[in-house]
């Protein structure tokens, strides 16, 4: 589940019952139509279309059509960066306006920032920003550490673990092209200009219409309906929901750093995202091999988890915790805060 750009102070408001089954409906199928929705939900079309465009209106949320990097041959990095107190705002902002960088986030009391970084090779050589960030002199330490295998994440977040639908409404809702995970021996999904047009303005409005799209790319709206469904049947296309943060119920957020046992770390990988405290968890390189992003309601409940649920990971050797103080930037383009 991802979230939306983060202001302090805000207050936590839950969404209704109703609202939610909408939310798990447009996780599973993020353009799924309103008819279809409201066929699984027991709702009118109208009343599906009048809660998404309230709620869409307000700022509540947004649906985002993403690309999974591995099908593209994409390499993503999970970048810390240490820096001087009075650098860590400001560099951050720089750092989430950059197209290549997601889940920008300022932690550990505001003197550090992490974040995600695509890059279009194995390496970090091509990026930019990682060639960069060594010579600014406001960074006091940087580590980069390349993601291998994400355990839970992309088109899943924690809503698909708690949501209110039943699974016989989850699998009405899940589209037919669902493709399986990618692997090693997955090829590469090979994209031209107009595919990279199309996935930009999916990126920034998951639910745009058809004949919106066809008309910013040149494309027709057969062509771009029939190439929707190729790039998502090969796994290079998926839909996610961006949330407010004054939704989320929680407002204790940790960034969570495990060594594994490398024998166990598939299985404690598959452990842990199970937990419904785990948002996004993968295997990296580097001596913390397996990261997780967790979402609980409070520190002495973060304390619980970490002493109940943590501690009984198979092949657990060290545990690093570092408090999510900002979000900057989420997993789709970046916008402003206005608040």
């Amino acid at each position: 589940m991802a979230t939306y750009l983060d202001t302090p102070g805000r207050v936590c408001r839950s969404l209704s019952e109703e609202d939610m089954e909408l939310v798990h409906a447009l996780q599973i199928n993020g353009r799924a139509s309103f008819r279809e929705i409201a066929d699984v939900l027991g709702i009118s079309d109208q009343t599906a279309a009048r809660r998404w465009a309230r709620l869409r209106s307000a700022g509540k949320l947004r649906v985002l059509g993403l690309t999974d990097p591995i099908r593209l041959g994409n390499s993503v990095w999970l970048v810390r960066v240490r820096c001087t107190p009075d650098a860590a705002s400001s560099l951050g902002k720089a750092m989430a306006r950059r197209p290549d960088t997601t889940w920008v986030n300022l932690d550990s009391g505001g003197t550090e920032i992490s974040c995600s970084v695509r890059t279009r090779s194995p390496g970090p050589e091509e990026s930019p920003l990682l060639q960069k960030l060594p010579r600014t002199p406001q960074v006091v330490d940087l580590s980069a550490h390349c993601s291998l295998h994400v355990f839970f994440g992309h088109d899943l977040g924690p809503i698909n673990k708690r949501g209110p639908l039943t699974a016989a409404q989850v699998a009405a809702l899940t589209p037919p092209d669902t493709p399986d995970r990618a692997t090693d021996a997955t090829p590469p999904v090979p994209l031209d200009d107009s595919d990279r047009q199309l996935l930009d303005l999916l990126a920034r409005d998951g639910r745009a219409a058809t004949g919106d799209l066809a008309a910013a790319t040149g494309l027709s709206p057969s062509t771009v309906r029939r190439r929707i469904t190729e790039l998502r049947s090969a796994g290079a296309l998926y839909f996610d929901v961006e949330y407010h943060p004054d939704i989320l119920q929680q407002s204790f957020r940790a960034a969570l750093w495990l060594e594994i046992d490398p024998s166990r770390l598939a299985e404690a990988g598959s452990a842990l995202a199970a937990h419904p405290e785990v948002a996004y968890a993968t295997a990296t390189t580097g001596t913390a091999n397996l990261y997780a992003s967790i979402d609980v309601a409070t520190a002495q409940l973060f304390y619980r988890y970490l002493t109940e649920s943590v501690a009984t990971l198979p092949g657990l050797r060290h545990t690093a915790t570092a408090p999510i103080q900002r979000t900057l930037k989420g997993p789709g383009p970046y916008l402003p805060t206005t608040a």
